[in-house]
């Protein structure tokens, strides 16, 4: 019985763990755009986490490959990194972190319809009043956080992060059917190699600089970005959701508003509303309830 509670708890405790952690990057990258350009940085992220992988990669030779199986990996790593770190940068320069943080709490429920349809996992009712309150409170959240700076283009950020949301919702349904075949490690470090052939060249287009000089704090952050918020919540992500259904993993996202808000008061001394406080609660109630153990077990990828 231990073990079977133990087998249950460690997938909640690395998908908390994995939100925390994709939470505390965007503290990380503010410290690092103080010195350093945007794709740079990402790049930057993309190359610490795959030489962090380099001890592995002798084992990865063992990994048995299923012919094909190269396009489904790719499209992942096309969706994220690639393509939801290039809309999400953008977003976030066009429109208010709010508004953008209400577009993010939709992204359970865009992967529960997905997962319905691509995974045929079934959702309970009790698994979407989860999300109904998650997402409520994640919207409370953004409401009740202020906005730091302007949005000179609201409605085209807003279509970009929900863009964002699209890969992301892909990225979770191809890493839910490819990790019933590959581990979740080999899959983090092709993802992170995956991302520094798409993020290279964009260091070098019109309106990026390569760095002049060496800034401590802001390179500490792009290593921090590569080995925690990168290869540590990656990994821990891919494990969380090659063991449990893969719209209840998702409904974990909206942890990391919640660990964001707390992490920008602890280390720049952001205020912290009553408001706050009772959103939050809002959303770790939401997550707690969309964990239904009656349903039934999701069908496995082929």
């Amino acid at each position: 019985m231990k073990e079977q509670r133990r087998a249950a708890l460690l997938p909640i405790l690395a998908l908390c763990a994995a939100s925390i952690l994709w939470a505390s990057a965007f503290i990380a990258f503010k410290l690092a755009f103080m010195a350093y350009d945007t794709m740079f940085v990402v790049f930057g992220r993309m190359l610490v986490a795959t030489l962090c992988f380099l001890p592995l990669y002798p084992r990865f030779r063992s990994q048995p490959y299923r012919r094909g199986d190269w396009k489904p990996i790719v499209l992942m790593g096309l969706c994220e990194p690639g393509l939801y770190f290039l809309f999400e940068t953008a977003a976030i320069k066009n429109t208010a972190a709010s508004q953008a943080g209400m577009i993010v709490a939709m992204l359970p429920l865009m992967v529960a319809v997905g997962a319905h349809f691509l995974l045929k996992e079934r959702v309970t009712a009790r698994t979407w009043a989860g999300f109904g309150v998650a997402v409520a409170g994640a919207a409370m959240l953004s409401l009740f956080s202020e906005a730091t700076e302007d949005a000179p283009h609201p409605v085209l950020g807003n279509s970009l992060e929900f863009m964002a949301m699209c890969c992301a919702t892909g990225y979770t349904i191809l890493l839910k059917k490819l990790s019933a075949r590959y581990s979740p490690m080999f899959l983090t470090a092709t993802q992170a190699l995956l991302g520094c052939i798409v993020f290279f060249p964009l260091m070098f287009l019109p309106g990026q600089h390569l760095p002049s000089q060496f800034v401590l704090v802001p390179a500490l952050s792009i290593i921090y970005l590569g080995a925690a918020s990168t290869l540590g919540a990656y990994g821990l992500y891919s494990y969380g959701v090659s063991k449990i259904p893969a719209c209840q993993a998702s409904a974990f996202i909206n942890l990391i508003p919640v660990a964001t808000v707390i992490m920008a008061w602890l280390v720049l001394g952001e205020a912290f509303s009553l408001g706050q406080y009772a959103a939050s609660a809002l959303v770790l109630g939401g997550v707690l309830l969309s964990q239904d153990r009656r349903r039934d077990k999701p069908a496995q990828g082929a």
